[in-house]
């Protein structure tokens, strides 16, 4: 190997107070295991000895304890973007301790190409192979790092031996050109390929490669349970209604799923929704259920950012490569999540609200609208450019202390503009078509829990003959259900009589 080998002490101390550092992954899936825990513990080093040291951490989306653990624990973190979902890294920036700007999946590496952010000085990059004209093949993740290995000045690779190189081949990186002579992503269907198996780096910029073995280690998601069976059945209940009424094609077409339990669960209910024929997915995650599905012949081709997939699934996966190699897609972020892409193919999307309001309106990111809980992620890009745009939650949570239900929502990610049904363990709303009002009476008969019912048909009724207007919002009582809840801790003891 023509590259120097570096230890993770080494490899650190490239590393500057300041500088702008792009991670490789999107997920867990991806990322650098050993460095970033080599980067903190120079942290640690330098401010016992009274020196500043913050990076600002640019990734694809949620890395893993590794990387976003080991750096907010040290406080070697100043900036952090565009998606995150650690409790340690979720308390120190509620607590602006990390300034963090949430953002649509697919923005980030334009920007950083066009240098909204500055330079960017190191990419940290897990790869299975590395050959001497500084072609790299990706792990399991792909996010920006095709981006981040072409801006930074300096490239570090970590070198994953648990990783085969039989993976080259299922990558698909792809830089789109710059405006004003941007030209169409030529993608039409999901199994298209349209650039390199590698990501190709100037091999002057690679100051070494750190050498690892560690797995992803992602865990596994929890089994579906009754609520989240029933809301994959309405999903499943819902696309075969579509189907039979000639909206959906009698071929299919691609879904998108976000990531999660809700999201995992729904996607196991399709295993057994026979009607629905076998299908693609163009998404930014392939999850455990989606494998699950492809073994079972009923999910034909994946296109995805990311396997964000336990450790057994991974295992299941790196052991049958001949199998999966031929049904899977990695991407860059850019392109999984593009909304040329998804609004040409006609990508059914399905996403997980926090929170919805009778008015269609979806709160993604912030409890009670205030503490940040993961970000938008890539719904934002989906759902806007979606042949149909779902969102599903349950319908009430905490034993029934939360209507997930709201008059309204206490945070906007996806206003009603963007939201075609919304899907609870209760049933469907369809709200297209629908004036606010009209979709308020859908969503409170088929999606409210029915200890909450009444209580928002309450609220409707104070708004309709005291405020009146198109959307009739009380903004007195509007967010009464939220401040119930902070001063209780039990919504159903909201008394809207008092407005």
């Amino acid at each position: 190997m023509r590259f120097p080998i570096l230890t993770p002490q080494e490899a650190a101390a490239f590393f500057k107070d300041g500088d702008n550092v792009g991670f490789s992954g999107f997920t867990a899936a991806g990322t650098p295991k050993v460095v970033p825990v080599a980067v903190a513990e120079m942290a640690e080093r330098l401010h016992a000895e009274g020196k500043p040291f913050k990076i600002n951490v640019f990734t694809g989306a949620s890395t893993s304890d590794l990387c976003d653990g080991a750096l907010v624990r040290a406080n070697a973190m100043n900036m952090r973007t565009p998606y995150q979902s650690l409790g340690d890294l979720r308390k120190s920036l509620n607590a602006h301790q990390v300034h963090y700007f949430d953002l649509h999946l697919s923005e980030l590496a334009q920007k950083i190409r066009y240098g909204f952010f500055g330079g960017m000085d190191i990419a940290v990059i897990e790869a299975a192979d590395l050959l001497d004209d500084g072609s790299v093949v990706l792990g399991t993740g792909v996010g920006n790092t095709p981006t981040f290995a072409k801006c930074a000045k300096k490239v570090i690779i970590e070198l994953n031996s648990a990783l085969p190189k039989e993976l080259h081949g299922i990558h698909d990186i792809y830089i789109p050109l710059d405006p004003p002579y941007r030209s169409e992503i030529p993608v039409f269907k999901p199994s298209d390929r349209i650039g390199s198996s590698v990501v190709k780096i100037d091999p002057e910029k690679i100051v070494g490669v750190v050498m690892t073995d560690k797995m992803d280690e992602i865990k596994p998601f929890t089994e579906p349970d009754e609520t989240t069976k029933h809301i994959g059945a309405n999903v499943c209940s819902f696309l075969i209604g579509e189907m039979r009424k000639g909206i959906i094609p009698p071929s299919f077409l691609p879904i998108q799923s976000g990531v999660g339990n809700v999201a995992n669960a729904v996607l196991y209910g399709l295993a057994d929704a026979k009607e629905i024929p076998p299908f693609e997915m163009y998404t930014e995650v392939i999850q455990d259920a989606v494998l699950d599905l492809m073994k079972k012949g009923r999910c034909k081709f994946g296109s995805t950012c990311s396997l964000t997939v336990s450790t057994h699934m991974e295992e299941e996966f790196l052991g049958n490569l001949d199998f999966y190699k031929d049904k899977l897609c990695i991407r860059p972020a850019e392109i999984s999540n593009n909304p040329e892409v998804v609004r040409r193919l006609g990508v059914i999307t399905m996403n997980t609200a926090l929170e919805a309001d009778i008015f269609g309106n979806v709160n993604s990111t912030h409890v009670t609208g205030t503490k940040m809980m993961n970000g938008i992620g890539g719904s934002g890009d989906f759902t806007r450019n979606a042949y149909i745009s779902i969102f599903s939650c349950p319908s009430i949570t905490k034993g029934g202390m939360i209507s997930n239900i709201v008059p309204m929502v206490s945070h906007v990610d996806h206003t009603e503009h963007s939201v075609d049904i919304l899907i609870t363990d209760q049933g469907i709303a369809d709200l297209r078509g629908k004036d606010p009002v009209q979709r308020a009476h859908e969503i409170i008969d088929n999606c409210v829990h029915p200890e909450y019912k009444e209580l928002l048909r309450d609220y409707l009724k104070l708004g309709e003959n005291r405020v009146g207007g198109q959307t009739p919002h009380s903004l007195a009582a509007s967010l009464a259900f939220h401040t119930e809840f902070i001063n209780s801790g039990d919504m159903r003891n909201v008394d809207f009589s008092k407005y």
